[in-house]
């Protein structure tokens, strides 16, 4: 997975300080991409969600270009970043959501073990504390979860989060079994 090099080009240019106007060059040609990574991350969202993918998307994007400029090797990368500022969106929404009902606590999103491919009787938790343990994990091997990241919240298989990360696969394969096993400690198991 090479990228987009119109983009990259685009990413260079925006890191190095250029035209102000590439931010409005780029929006075009990522605006569908991040629309499909905002459909896949609301696909596993509770039923009457009030985000739809546009709007998660512009928020995103606002983030994004509010941010200061980091590091974006590539349109790859780039997307990366999109899934995670999308992902701090979600979870924005959700803990502002806890904090409005009554009592607290309330779970905002249904993500399963399943989904990251890790086996617990613990069928569904929310996104805050799946939020919560991606954060314990990147404190303990911050690789690991960007993997995680990158198989989740982008869908990159094995070979382009390899890519992405700069490892090889059986690293990245690696990794995740350490996350899957780091996660299923940490968000908990009813034995």
């Amino acid at each position: 997975m090479t990228g987009d090099p119109q983009i990259t080009r685009l990413l260079s240019a925006l890191e190095s300080g250029g035209d102000p106007c590439v931010r409005a060059e780029l929006l075009p040609l990522v605006y569908e991409r991040m629309r499909d990574i905002a459909r896949g991350q609301l696909v596993r969202e509770r039923a009457g969600h009030t985000l739809q993918p546009t709007a998660l998307v512009h928020e995103a994007w606002v983030r994004l270009v509010g941010s200061p400029p980091g590091e974006l090797r590539d349109s790859v990368h780039f997307f990366g970043v999109v899934a995670e500022a999308m992902r701090r969106v979600l979870v924005d929404h959700a803990r502002a959501r806890a904090a409005e009902k009554r009592g607290g606590g309330a779970r905002a999103r249904s993500v399963t073990f399943a989904d990251l491919e890790i086996a617990s009787p613990d069928p569904s938790l929310g996104l805050v504390e799946l939020d919560d343990a991606l954060r314990s994990l990147a404190v303990e091997d911050e690789r690991s979860a960007r993997a995680v990241e990158l198989r989740f919240f982008v869908g990159l298989d094995t070979a382009q989060t390899a890519e992405v990360l700069g490892v090889s696969e059986p690293t990245v394969k690696r990794d995740l079994a350490f996350a899957r096993a780091f996660l299923h400690d940490v968000m908990g198991s009813a034995d």
